[in-house]
């Protein structure tokens, strides 16, 4: 028997999934980790945290399962997106790692798209804006404020990259990661030169692209060692976590469409070329299976929840911390929120903690909690919060149908997709079906464990091996008596973003 591995490097946590040759899950373990987060705009974390606690988890994992480390055969990666590592020459970081949701390069983008033609960048990269969380940006931003650090830098690569290069020794990077960097031309697959110039970096300063799925060689036998596999296992390129999870859950194809509420909530459908919105809304990602792309938008997600968990729902972490599944602290937190009616009795919740990604792009938004009067509870809140995220995925699917795509039904996946409430909540706000999978809970590390299967040949295709594995869990039909409700709050949600756009820019 081979297994394979899937590990899921995210915003908040680092998950590591063990499959069998045939897709079965034998055993995750998950490690948690605190974003430094010392300033307003700043998000940060110490290189040496993400891979202390991938050793952890796979530890956990490779204890759990008993399975023997030289049965292994191969490992991949899926990986949050636009959070940037800079290395020096001996392969060292120069700095932590400045993460996705960072927001301070606001001058920086607005520098970046002063110097650019809009519909230039839209075009060349399939990124509708220059935000601040873009990896361009924050190279200019690093330049600006470390120059001597900057000038130092010997390569610039995203976590996925330096996980590879921890492993295996060698710069590697691949399309799904790199397209929403502004570096990366989506057309031709190469980085573009031009935005290099402007930024002062220089190929050899970046990771060869190879596609998802693509052997990478062995591990180096004193990686294996540390992390306790065989020097045998082969490593295989992987993809962005978003789209590792819509591989998961079986959007493989064109016409499925599948949203992720992680720390951010994302909503992704396949396309076999380009595709770009004639609204400049939704960007184009290109996918972790090779030669497809994805029509692509997101908004912040599970991270607003689990800020209101740890600042303000003391009392469910408090019963959590009695280790019982049904005391999980979100658990606890949906209990008291499922008797509030829909629309939370008014209140409404903007959940942009970083800024606002599309359709409604803007990076001052802040969160906003509109609408608080006395008779509100703290499970008055809660729901407000799941609510909010369920409204912003009902903004990027009518900005996919603006564009002529249609939407039937929603494939769920992530932490978000274990909340029966929440996924009640989005299929009544969107009025359609909401799926989750019987792998949901490990999406994003199957997605990637697929790849690593497809890479060492155990299946022909990521479609077939998808296809054949992935089966129904869960189906949420929507509550046709809560339909008004919704679209009452969506209307006062894109009343207040509008109102409010005016107003954070000049704060």
């Amino acid at each position: 028997m081979k297994y394979i591995l899937g590990v899921d490097l995210g915003t908040t946590a680092i998950k590591v999934g063990l499959f069998d040759q045939n897709a079965r899950k034998v055993c995750t373990a998950t490690q948690e980790y605190t974003l430094i987060t010392e300033t307003t705009f700043a998000v940060e974390q110490e290189v040496s945290v993400y891979w202390d606690s991938f050793k952890m988890a796979l530890s956990d994992v490779l204890k759990g399962s008993g399975v023997d480390s030289g049965e292994i055969a191969a490992l991949s990666i899926s990986a949050q997106g636009e959070t940037i590592v800079f290395l020096d020459e001996s392969g060292k970081p120069l700095h932590n790692a400045i993460v996705w949701m960072d927001n301070r390069a606001q001058d920086e983008a607005k520098y970046l798209e002063a110097k650019f033609d809009a519909d230039e960048i839209f075009q060349i990269t399939g990124q509708t804006d220059v935000i601040p969380l873009s990896p361009a940006c924050k190279i200019l931003w690093f330049k600006r404020n470390y120059p001597d650090r900057f000038n130092r830098v010997y390569k610039f690569l995203l976590i996925e990259d330096y996980f590879f290069f921890r492993l295996g020794g060698k710069f590697h990077g691949e399309g799904s990661l790199w397209c929403s960097s502004h570096l990366w031309n989506i057309n031709t697959k190469k980085f573009w030169q031009p935005m290099l110039d402007a930024l002062g970096v220089s190929q050899a300063q970046l990771p060869q692209i190879v596609e998802s799925g693509t052997p990478l060689g062995k591990i180096l036998p004193h990686a294996a060692r540390e992390i306790g596999l065989s020097d045998h296992t082969e490593l295989v390129m992987g993809g962005l976590d978003q789209a590792c999870g819509a591989i998961g859950v079986g959007n493989v194809h064109p016409g499925v469409f599948s949203e992720s509420t992680g720390a951010a909530m994302v909503v992704c459908t396949m396309s076999e070329k380009p595709v770009f919105d004639p609204n400049r809304k939704l960007s184009c990602f290109y996918s972790a299976i090779p030669g497809m792309y994805m029509i692509h938008g997101f908004s912040s997600g599970g991270i607003a929840l689990k800020w209101l968990r740890d600042s303000l729902c003391g009392e469910e972490l408090a019963a959590a911390s009695s280790g019982r599944p049904e005391k999980n602290a979100y658990r606890l937190m949906d209990e008291k929120a499922k008797d509030i009616p829909a629309g939370s009795d008014g209140l409404v919740v903007l959940p942009h903690f970083q800024g606002a990604g599309p359709p409604d792009s803007d990076q001052y938004a802040k969160c906003v909690i509109y609408g608080l009067g006395l008779m509100h509870t703290k499970a008055h809140i809660i729901r407000s919060y799941l609510e909010a995220v369920a409204m912003s995925l009902c903004r990027i699917v009518e900005a996919v149908e603006e564009m002529g795509v249609e939407v039937n039904e929603i494939r769920s996946l992530s932490g978000g997709a274990k909340s029966d409430l929440w996924c009640q909540i989005k299929a009544d706000a969107l009025d359609k079906p909401v799926l989750t999978m019987q792998n949901t809970d490990d999406a994003a590390c199957l997605g990637a464990a697929f790849l690593a299967g497809m890479g060492i040949g155990l299946w022909p295709s990521i479609e077939s091996a998808a296809q054949k594995t992935i089966k129904e869990n869960k189906r949420f039909m929507p509550n046709g008596a809560n339909r008004e409700a919704y679209r009452e709050l969506l209307n006062k949600y894109k009343m207040l973003t509008s109102s409010l756009k005016s107003i954070t820019a000049k704060m």
